[in-house]
């Protein structure tokens, strides 16, 4: 898979717990911040102040001239020492507004700030896209937000579990419709494409990862305790096929070809499309190690422009192994000219939706001198958090796990980077665009997502390649739904 060599992982967390502060009122608080005597305290704490009594219990990191005098502050005042940072002056402690005040006056205390609750640099990338604002702002011709509905998205990877919460439609069932396996052997004489049955993460090496790229792409939103999680096209179906264990082309060649044969009736012609939508956009975050050159005699480009004449677009992530543009190191079916066949550059968003972020530093590169071989877009696939099970070799390695929505759903989501998260982005996000406009192109759909996308400034400088500009690390740019939707409106 395209992160299989270089995913990473946000290597910062901060585990403090937050300690339950009675709010109860305290008229004495507000008379003690007035006194120029004390050591200043953070705006946070100020504002717990003016709330609460002597006797009320309270978490704080005191910041002295030295350990040792905050240590001693502490120490006289009654209050209980928690740990410290040392390098910096610094000790955590537990004790009352009163003991607080008593380390507050004490010599070479500068400062207390409260023990805030923090919220984990870490997101889905639907801020930064403006996905998120586009599935509350914009609607499509029947008025209904865009989210995504009215549209299936194939995802060929290494399975998916449909019990996944992060697949429930609003009346309980899965929004996983059908669920596959790519299975050519020598002795499989009816078809490589066979029914996987309830649960199908079985790569060894990569299990749950294509759970984790189907969450990008159209995750059921949820506001969990600590984090936001959601995906482009929460409304959408999904039909996934599974490369199986061995991860040859031979099979997400046979995937690929699945949905050209029945793309129209993804559930059968016996269902309607209100039931089961036709599939409109194939994710493929997968793809050699180091790039390489565009064939356009493979299979693959074969059956990706004849999916294009058909209606569908398909997304390719543009590979792990970054570059500094001396040669093309982009993966190669995502390279194909042809209007709807988009790839996928990684950008960080810094875990906070800023829109001037980064290249990720692993996204691979197109070669500077060849405008051919440079991705075509830009979307967030660093630290981007998204539907695991911890059992799962990929998942269990993510470093960030998040509890989902129910009691059991424990460990349920976790933070994986690579353009492997970067491609689902852009997948969901066409299913947002088609359902938009239900009667634009591949082409056309290309064309508005490249020619509305935002220019951050990181990294190469854009050039002038036919009616865009463009750059050998993020190609056009970041994506911009809401953008997106108004071209798609105005052409």
């Amino acid at each position: 898979m395209a992160d299989r060599s270089r995913w990473r992982r946000k290597l910062t967390v901060v585990a403090a717990a937050v300690l339950a502060v009675p709010m109860v009122g305290g008229a004495g608080a507000s008379a003690q911040e007035s006194d120029a005597s004390l050591a200043p305290v953070s705006d946070s704490l100020s504002g717990l102040l003016g709330t609460l009594s002597g006797g009320s219990q309270v978490t704080a990191l005191v910041h002295g001239t030295s350990l040792a005098a905050a240590d001693q502050a502490v120490s006289e005042a009654g209050m209980t020492k928690i740990g410290s940072l040392d390098e910096i002056g610094v000790v955590t402690v537990t004790g009352t507004i009163d003991q607080l005040r008593e380390v507050r006056e004490a010599d070479g205390v500068s400062y207390v700030e409260n023990n805030d609750k923090i919220k984990m640099f870490a997101s889905s990338g639907t801020v930064a896209t403006r996905s998120l604002e586009a599935q509350t702002t914009r609607t499509g011709p029947t008025g209904d937000s865009l989210d995504g509905s009215g549209t299936s998205v194939a995802i060929i990877d290494t399975g998916i579990d449909p019990s996944h919460p992060a697949f429930a439609a609003k009346d309980g069932s899965s929004r996983v419709v059908r669920n596959m396996k790519s299975l050519c052997t020598s002795d499989q004489d009816n078809g490589c494409i066979v029914d996987a049955g309830p649960l199908d993460t079985d790569t060894l090496s990569l299990g749950g990862h294509g759970t984790h790229v189907a969450g990008i792409a159209a995750g059921s939103p949820y506001q969990l305790p600590d984090i936001d999680v959601g995906g482009s096209a929460p409304g959408a179906n999904v039909v996934s096929l599974s490369t199986g264990a061995g991860l040859f082309i031979m099979g997400a060649n046979a995937a690929m070809e699945w949905v050209l044969e029945n793309h129209e009736h993804p559930c059968g012609p016996d269902v309607s499309v209100q039931e089961c939508p036709p599939i409109k956009v194939i994710n493929n975050s997968y793809g050699p190690s180091g790039g390489g050159e565009f064939d356009p005699k493979s299979a693959t480009v074969k059956l990706q422009r004849a999916l294009a004449k058909e209606g569908v677009m398909t997304v390719w992530a543009n590979g792990n192994d970054g570059g500094d543009g001396s040669k093309n190191l982009s993966n190669p079916p995502g390279q194909d000219p042809t209007p709807g066949i988009i790839s996928v550059a990684s950008y960080f968003d810094e875990g906070t939706g800023t829109r001037d972020g980064k290249v990720s530093d692993f996204s691979s590169r197109g070669a500077a001198e060849d405008p051919s071989s440079w991705p075509d877009i830009s979307a967030p696939g660093q630290e981007i958090v998204s539907a695991c099970r911890p059992y799962l070799v990929i998942c269990s390695t993510g470093g960030e796990p998040h509890n989902g929505p129910g009691a059991l759903d424990v460990g349920t989501y976790n933070v994986i980077s690579g353009t492997s998260m970067a491609a689902p982005q852009i997948t969901g996000i066409v299913a947002q665009l088609f359902e938009a406009d239900p009667t634009a192109t591949p082409g056309e759909i290309e064309a508005a997502i490249k020619a509305s996308a935002y220019k951050y400034t990181d990294g190469a400088p854009y050039e002038q390649v036919g009616g865009y500009t463009s750059s050998y690390d993020k190609g056009a740019g970041l994506v911009d739904v809401v953008g997106a939707v108004d071209y798609l409106e105005s052409h």
